[in-house]
């Protein structure tokens, strides 16, 4: 930072720490000459700060708009960062939504007059995703403690559970070592000790307990990326990849861009203005059968053998399901062969 910046922050904390400073004292203080802190002084009034001049034998100065957060500067692309980051807390899954309306109306009164115009003319309606039932948040406490852990490298103790859990039993023990949002939801990447393995723990389901447990020497996470690692986990991988444990390859009576709408992860080739090659992946055989269905056009299977079989199953189940009372109960009893990934 530029000397006279870091100076000019350093001006702003101490006008911020008392109400009144003498001339000579902030100048004793900053390491400065008195003209210096006349010359910041100016420069902090043409950002738009309000600091009065005090009158007595050594005269000094006030700074009139001071709050409890002390007075930041800001330029205008972070001014616009920090308001779409405020308004964005409501869908973070973080349970800070309250506390992130107050900490944006709490640094807009401690900022100049033309970045507080700027902001306030920037409104966001921030939409989380669609459920059947409030989705439950980590609280900020929590966070904070997860993270504390994970910069400490301190043992983690905790009980885990949904809203039932009697939280009786003895408390999980992980070395914690990510604290990820995703989707908006928190999660823990920890090395379980119990277990020993890696896991996912939802954040909101964590329960610290106190004292945290020893320091320890951080593993290496499988893959060394934390993204692919949280990504492959949830795709039903060891985490070392990003890839679908189950990959397959279709064509399709349908053109390209009609598929492409659909299609956010996945392989879209035109064959034939009517024709498309899709390749998709997904967590089990079954479910990418199922995922290629809602196409509501003809599929040709290309490869894997697999995913034929897939196909065949879900066959039989949808027309066991298209059956009526009277048919079901005529219809000869027989044991379906199900894919190995849905056993």
């Amino acid at each position: 930072m530029p000397k006279t910046s870091a100076r000019l922050l350093a001006l702003l904390s101490l006008l911020q720490a008392r109400r009144d400073w003498p001339g000579p004292l902030l100048a004793e203080r900053l390491d400065v000459s008195p003209r210096t802190v006349r010359r910041d002084v100016d420069r902090l009034r043409e950002l738009g700060y309000p600091i009065a001049t005090t009158k007595g034998p050594d005269g000094g100065y006030r700074l009139d708009a001071g709050t409890r957060l002390p007075p930041l500067l800001f330029d205008d692309e972070q001014a616009v960062a920090l308001a779409v980051a405020l308004q964005a807390a409501a869908v973070s899954g973080a349970g800070v939504e309250e506390a992130a309306a107050r900490a944006l109306h709490t640094v807009r009164q401690v900022m100049p007059a033309r970045l507080r115009r700027r902001i306030d003319t920037f409104e966001v309606t921030a939409i989380g995703r669609p459920a059947g039932r409030p989705e439950p948040k980590a609280g900020g406490d929590v966070l904070m403690t997860i993270a504390a852990a994970v910069h400490a490298r301190e043992v983690l103790r905790f009980d885990y559970g949904g809203a039932g859990a009697d939280g009786g039993g003895p408390p999980r023990q992980a070395q914690p070592h990510h604290l990820v949002a995703r989707a908006g939801r928190w999660y823990l990447i920890a090395w379980d000790l119990d277990r020993r393995d890696w896991r996912t723990f939802r954040a909101d389901r964590i329960t610290p307990r106190t004292p945290n447990g020893p320091r320890f020497t951080p593993r290496e996470l499988p893959g060394g990326d934390v993204a692919a690692f949280v990504t492959g986990r949830f795709r039903g991988t060891d985490g070392t990849g990003g890839g679908w444990p189950c990959r397959g390859e279709v064509l399709l009576d349908l053109p390209a861009d009609a598929v492409s709408r659909f299609t956010s992860d996945g392989i879209v080739e035109e064959i034939a203005p009517d024709r498309t090659r899709l390749v998709l992946g997904s967590w089990s055989w079954t479910a990418l059968a199922a995922a290629i269905g809602r196409f509501d056009a003809p599929i040709e299977v290309v490869a894997p053998d697999e995913l034929r079989a897939a196909f065949a199953h879900l066959a039989r189940r949808y027309a066991k399901a298209a059956e009526g009372p009277g048919e079901r109960a005529r219809a000869p009893s027989g044991r379906e062969v199900r894919p190995a990934a849905d056993r």
